[in-house]
């Protein structure tokens, strides 16, 4: 994997296409087509072959995306494509029980984690913005934290599958399994896209998936420690993300 000064590689496991997978060069308009396509054509269909269209379709220019909250999208895909890139964003502010959970599915699940951290670490942040930036402006925050980071690690790859649901929130519900990022010009795979939590919770039991351990401990939804939160008994799931502000997104799927 080619890497940049803002990048750095942890790597765990060779990336090996699915068998029949060949990556072929594609352009943004027949990458375009192909999202289009199949979201209309995999809409209905169970998140494990939907997965697997991407990995036959993509090879090794599909990765995933985790926020190690769960590891059930990086089994999905681990499933269908042995050895498939799982980019983790190392904010820098991330909860020590996050960094465990990057390190545990690195050690234990047949995928290769890869680490993206942002060119300024939070020590040169603070200097230049100055300190407590995710309190004055957040949006910025994710921006350089996130946001860019996401955009300089997805530039190797044509699909990327992410764990949104519709069920989380107003901005995910009418998320697509499989879709066009436009501003990326990426395929964007969503293959839980249509469960609920249960869903999830299910297929973590059927086939031991690794979670973190903070879902245990009152936390339902898991970024940037500064920015989350427990909830309360009766409060929507993403209550506990940028809690007292309008911020409902870091701006990855926005």
């Amino acid at each position: 994997m080619n890497t940049t000064a803002a990048v750095t590689t942890v790597p765990t496991a060779t990336p090996t296409p699915t068998s029949g997978a060949t990556p072929e060069s594609r352009t943004p308009e027949e990458l375009r087509a192909l999202a289009e396509r199949a979201g209309r054509e995999l809409e209905d269909a169970p998140a494990l072959e939907i997965i697997r269209w991407a990995a036959d379709t993509f090879g090794p220019r599909l990765c995933v995306t985790s926020s190690m909250e769960d590891a059930v999208v990086s089994h999905l895909a681990s499933r269908v494509l042995p050895g498939v890139d799982v980019l983790f964003l190392d904010t820098g502010y991330h909860f020590p029980e996050t960094l465990g959970t990057r390190d545990a599915v690195a050690a234990v699940m047949d995928v290769n984690v890869i680490t993206l951290s942002p060119r300024l670490s939070v020590a040169e942040q603070d200097a230049r913005y100055g300190p407590r930036l995710y309190e004055r402006d957040p949006d910025l925050c994710c921006a350089m934290r996130k946001v860019k980071v996401l955009e300089e690690g997805l530039r190797e790859y044509d699909a990327w599958a992410t764990g949104l649901r519709r069920d989380e929130s107003p901005t995910r519900a009418n998320t697509p399994v499989v879709g066009w990022d436009a501003r990326r010009e990426k395929v964007k795979v969503a293959p839980i896209a249509r469960w609920t939590s249960a869903d999830v919770e299910a297929y973590v039991a059927e086939h031991g998936v690794l979670t973190n351990p903070l879902l245990q401990e009152g936390y339902t939804s898991i970024g940037c420690a500064p920015c989350t939160r427990r909830i309360a008994e009766g409060e929507d799931p993403r209550a506990g993300r940028w809690a007292g502000l309008a911020k409902t997104e870091c701006g990855l799927h926005t």
